[in-house]
């Protein structure tokens, strides 16, 4: 039985979630190009879901995405109207009607309007239809470009709820590392598929979205703070990452690992979790959960190893052992 997913509800307030899909068989067949198109895929689909991309990380047989949604709000028809021509400019077999029409069929309000409405309201404000349909979006164009047929996606993406702070810069450095992990890149500004690379390159989104994350104003100050997260002030980056053996090994000892360090590392916190956070926050997110469906074992709170300097975090872990998402 597929279990409920963790999500803040969007009449209450802005939640950000992590999250990752892999391929079937965790295949490598994303080449340059696929992960080019799903790059612009994956910003159209934002955009007409009114979710904020604050960080990516796209490989060649998975992805990392790190996606906020907004409270929900009044969506206009103008609004309505200019958000659908992004993702359907003209005509297709799929969507056959001409945005002038529907603008048209909307000014009139009546049960056609209302049910086309209705039907692309339900698309937005919602990480779980953002996901579906990008996913449905790029597999199409993948199948149809690789003249293949069948699922591109493992299972169902995983996802996991994050708290707003230290947590969350923790979180961003995390995806924006994941082509060093993967021995791609030394430096991840010179990585083409990730956030922070993008936002170095001038894209403006994101260069405001990692600004509200570091809690700065200009890109200037943003740039030097991330980067001193992601490299610990070193001047340059290492070539390879502690393993998890050696992280175990210092902390049994008592010792201490700076934040870039720990982050470097292949760390099943950031994917396995289904919320991360302090304390408090995990907490309120179970009983919420609890309320929801009514489930009260196997749902156990963990905190991480308490690394010297850095803000404690608890994990909520045991809701899906065997799902991928």
């Amino acid at each position: 039985m597929r279990i409920a997913r963790i999500k803040v509800p969007t009449s209450e307030e802005t939640a950000v979630y992590h999250c990752i899909s892999r391929t079937v068989n965790g295949e490598r067949l994303l080449v340059e190009d696929d992960r080019e198109m799903f790059r612009r895929q994956m910003w159209q689909v934002a955009e007409f879901c009114g979710v904020e991309i604050l960080t990516y990380a796209l490989l060649s047989n998975h992805f990392h995405i790190l996606v906020l949604v907004p409270k929900a709000g009044t969506v206009s028809d103008v609004e309505l109207l200019r958000r659908y021509k992004i993702l359907h400019p003209r005509p297709t077999k799929f969507q056959p009607a001409h945005p002038e029409v529907l603008g048209k069929m909307l000014a009139t309000n009546d049960a056609d309007g209302q049910e086309w409405r209705g039907r692309q309201l339900a698309l937005m404000g919602d990480v779980s239809q953002f996901m579906k349909l990008l996913k449905q979006r790029f597999t199409m164009w993948y199948n149809r470009t690789h003249q293949r047929f069948g699922t591109l996606w493992a299972e169902r993406f995983k996802s996991v709820l994050v708290e707003n702070g230290p947590v969350l810069r923790t979180m961003a450095a995390y995806i924006d590392l994941n082509p060093v992990r993967a021995g791609l890149t030394r430096d991840p500004k010179d990585y083409r598929f990730c956030g922070y690379a993008e936002a170095v390159a001038g894209h403006k989104k994101l260069r405001v979205s990692l600004a509200a994350v570091l809690e700065q104003t200009a890109w200037t100050t943003t740039q030097q703070a991330y980067r001193r997260m992601l490299y610990g002030g070193r001047k340059k980056p290492d070539a390879a990452a502690p393993s998890a053996a050696e992280i175990e090994k210092v902390l049994k000892e008592n010792g201490s690992l700076s934040a870039a360090e720990l982050l470097r590392c292949r760390m099943r916190y950031f994917t396995d979790g289904a919320v991360l956070g302090s304390k408090a926050f995990v907490a309120g997110q179970l009983r919420r959960y609890r309320r929801l469906t009514g489930r009260r074992k196997s749902i156990t709170p963990r905190p991480l190893p308490q690394i010297a300097g850095q803000p404690e975090i608890t994990m909520l872990r045991g809701l899906r052992r065997h799902a991928i998402g």
